[in-house]
Parts: C-alpha cells; sequence; structure tokens
C-alpha cells in the first residue's frame, strides 16, 4: 500500500520558522510541442486546507476546473504567467520556467517570506526551495500546478477554435500521434509552434526538402 504522502509538510516546516507567506510554483506546457508555457504561483492562507487539492495531472479535467476555482477564491495572492512559443524557443524550456517563475513572483501584490519550487532552481531576493515531484508533496505547489494546468488547457480550447484543424482542444499541443499526423498533414502555425523542437525542426526541414524537389 502506497503511503499517503503529508502535503503541508515543507509549509509547516517554514512556518515553524517564522515564514508566514510561503508561496508554491510550478509551471504547465514545458513539454508541448505548441502554445505558451504557463507558470502558476499561489500563496495560500495559513490555516487553509483542502485535501483534494494534488497534483494537476493526477486530478480529471471537472476536478481541476472545480479546485482552480477554490483556489482562487481563498488564496492570500496568486500570479499566472504565459511564456509565449516564440520567447520559449529563444530561452529553451527550462529556462522559460525559471524565467516564468520570477516572474509570477515578481507579479504577485504580496511579497512572500519564500518560495517552494517544483524541480527548478532559481535566483530570488527571497529564500526558495526546489522540490522534486512538489506538486506531489506540497500543497503551495500542487495549487499552483492547477492554476498553470487549468490556465493553459482554458487557451488551448481557444485556439481550437482558431485552428480547428489541428485539434488543440485534445491533445493540448503535446506530442501525441495524433499530433504528429496532423502537422504531417498541414505544417506547424508560425508564432505557436514551438520552431526550436526536434520534432518541429524534422518537420520543418521535411517540408523544406519537399518544396524544393
Amino acid at each position: 500500500m502506497k503511503k499517503k504522502i503529508n502535503m503541508y509538510a515543507f509549509e509547516n516546516k517554514y512556518r515553524l520558522k517564522g515564514y508566514k507567506k510561503i508561496v508554491g510554483l510550478d509551471e504547465a506546457g514545458g513539454g508541448s510541442w505548441a502554445g505558451p508555457l504557463v507558470v502558476g504561483a499561489v500563496i495560500l492562507p495559513t490555516n487553509y486546507h483542502n485535501d483534494e487539492i494534488n497534483d494537476s495531472k493526477q486530478l480529471s479535467i471537472q476536478k481541476r476546473e472545480q479546485l482552480y476555482d477554490e483556489i482562487i477564491k481563498n488564496a492570500l495572492d496568486y500570479s499566472i504567467i504565459f511564456i509565449e512559443p516564440n520567447e520559449v524557443d529563444k530561452l529553451n524550456p527550462k529556462m522559460a520556467s525559471i524565467t516564468g517563475m520570477k516572474r509570477a513572483i515578481d507579479d504577485l501584490r504580496i511579497k512572500p517570506d519564500v518560495a517552494l519550487i517544483d524541480a527548478e532552481v532559481i535566483e530570488s531576493k527571497i529564500e526558495t526551495k526546489s522540490i522534486i515531484k512538489g506538486d506531489e508533496k506540497s500543497i503551495s505547489i500542487a495549487a499552483a500546478s492547477i492554476l498553470a494546468k487549468v490556465s493553459r488547457d482554458r487557451y488551448m480550447k481557444k485556439m481550437d477554435k482558431q485552428y480547428p484543424q489541428y485539434h488543440f482542444g485534445k491533445h493540448k499541443g503535446y506530442g501525441t500521434m495524433e499530433h504528429l499526423k496532423i502537422l504531417k498533414k498541414y505544417g506547424p502555425i508560425k508564432n505557436f509552434h514551438r520552431y526550436s523542437y526536434k520534432p518541429i525542426q524534422k518537420m520543418l526541414n521535411i517540408s523544406s526538402k519537399t518544396k524544393s524537389l
């Protein structure tokens, strides 16, 4: 039987040290072939508990949507930052994630005492703690993952209406077989697909060779 993880352990540890404003940070879309990378930042109230909040990837779409509204309603402060595909290409996914997290902290109205971060290490004026699989271990990071994931999915659904032939509402821009088949048929969308990614570069090279024949 899998041991239940205490999602409040990191928050409690820092609160015992006197830290009151703890922000959780996570991103969504880092590995996607298309669309923005989205960062969420959340400061939850000291005594806030919700055992349904977990890593967004482990929740159903309906549950994520429900918890998104719950988190927005109860958070002391939150921030959602979009890093557009062109900037992801320019920076690379890791640096885009770090850049988005720094912007998310700066965007908060309330200055946090410490930042709990899913995996990434960032330089900041405040104390930071990088936690591997943090969205499975910290309620603050899990809440941030939900805001990032839901915000990105909603955006991709809007883009699905603009480019219905690409089915962004289904695969959300990730590297699925369906997405690959669509790319082979229609090609990548300029300024929306990430041209620095190898599958997209390969697609562009094939297209270029075909045109030159």
